[in-house]
């Protein structure tokens, strides 16, 4: 049970603004710093339940022991020091800020505060308490950030220590509470992987939901990836366009023709966008069945290389499909009709004919253009 005492916690505190929004900077002591975190940290020490913001992101950073004891030690020596900020996100009702003193209070409460980054730190200094040994901490404290803005900030910082996979960057979108391309492509992929009759059911490792890993062969994030080129050229600028109560504008000409399910995302028809790649995949399925629905070594349809070069060469047979009525579903015996010239059999689609990586796809996406007699135009 969090402890409760009257005195409440007062620190400096100049406010900022960034893009993102407003955030405070500040000094604390460390015994105040470990009260209000208190429960934060015990939670990432006993590993006995998730944090929000780890089950959002997937990425679980729990206490490294050894870490903390290194810390431990380094706090002792004479010329300790720590410059970079702990990051922490706190609820606006446990907040009070003043902005002509610049003082903010804090209730001394061991469960208000969720750390976003510095957890080491503050669990190193615990044992700081020698007497006359004061270590002050600089903060910086968000306040009321919606979920979405922590996991983001959460997963910037630890993929750059950890090298988070780029799926759990992408599975974060789910949980945005704005529209965006990112979370437009999270949903259709997530759609794509779950329901039934889908050529892509159970195909995709998304994060936390396999049940049967050796099904998996394409990962989320290379699908976003490739789902993203069709429908913006820079994902980032309409997300926050989105964010800012606005509406991205919509494409015309070539432009369109590059990025065929810009207007259809645009007019939030993400339905038709998950159908048309259904109906496609439906037939590359029908074409080769075993090569596409069996997990084996040596065929590489299913897997990373057969997918961006197939999902690279859908522009092609789309744009013949529907001419001047870009954002039309084809249905999946449309695309048959296409794939259905490519004279290559299961076997044809090996690692030793198109070799992983790059030159792999680039390799297969030529034979594709070739066998069906299309240009790629790009």
């Amino acid at each position: 049970m969090s402890k409760v005492h009257e005195e409440p916690i007062r620190l400096q505190c100049l406010e900022m603004t960034q893009p993102i929004g407003k955030m405070y900077i500040g000094i604390m002591d460390h015994l105040d710093l470990q009260t209000i975190a208190y429960a934060d940290i015990r939670r990432l020490a006993t590993g006995t339940e998730k944090r929000e913001v780890e089950i959002y992101t997937g990425i679980e950073r729990p206490l490294s022991s050894s870490r903390v004891k290194e810390i431990q030690k380094y706090v002792e020596m004479v010329d300790a020091c720590f410059p970079t900020s702990v990051i922490l996100h706190i609820e606006p009702k446990n907040v009070r800020y003043d902005p002509e003193s610049k003082t903010m209070e804090l209730p001394r409460k061991d469960d208000i505060a969720k750390v976003l980054d510095g957890q080491h730190r503050i669990a190193g200094l615990e044992k700081c308490v020698r007497a006359g040994n004061r270590f002050q901490i600089n903060v910086t404290i968000f306040v009321g950030m919606e979920l979405e803005d922590q996991a983001i900030v959460f997963a910037t910082i630890n993929k750059t220590q950890t090298r988070v996979n780029q799926s759990l960057v992408a599975d974060l979108f789910e949980f945005a509470t704005h529209r965006s391309p990112q979370k437009s492509a999270h949903n259709i992929v997530r759609a794509l992987n779950e329901k039934e009759g889908s050529p892509f059911k159970d195909k995709i490792k998304i994060l936390g939901t396999a049940e049967d890993k050796e099904k998996e062969t394409i990962t989320q994030a290379t699908f976003v990836e490739s789902l993203l080129k069709y429908t913006s050229k820079d994902p980032g600028y309409d997300r926050n366009v989105y964010k800012r109560g606005k509406k991205p504008e919509r494409y015309d000409g070539n432009e369109l023709r590059n990025r065929f399910f810009r207007n259809l995302f645009i007019d939030e028809k993400d339905t038709e966008i998950a159908k048309i790649i259904w109906n496609y995949f439906a037939a590359v399925q029908d074409r080769w069945p075993r090569a596409w629905n069996e997990v084996v070594p040596e065929l590489i349809l299913n897997r990373s290389t057969g997918f961006i070069a197939f999902m690279r060469f859908l522009k092609a047979p789309y744009l013949e499909l529907c001419g001047r009525d870009i954002g039309k579903v084809p249905t999946k015996a449309d695309f048959a009709q296409i794939i259905g010239r490519i004279d290559l059999e299961a076997r044809d689609f090996n690692s030793t004919r198109y070799l992983p990586g790059t030159t792999g796809q680039s390799q297969l996406y030529r034979d594709l253009l070739e066998k069906t007699g299309l240009t790629g135009n790009e």
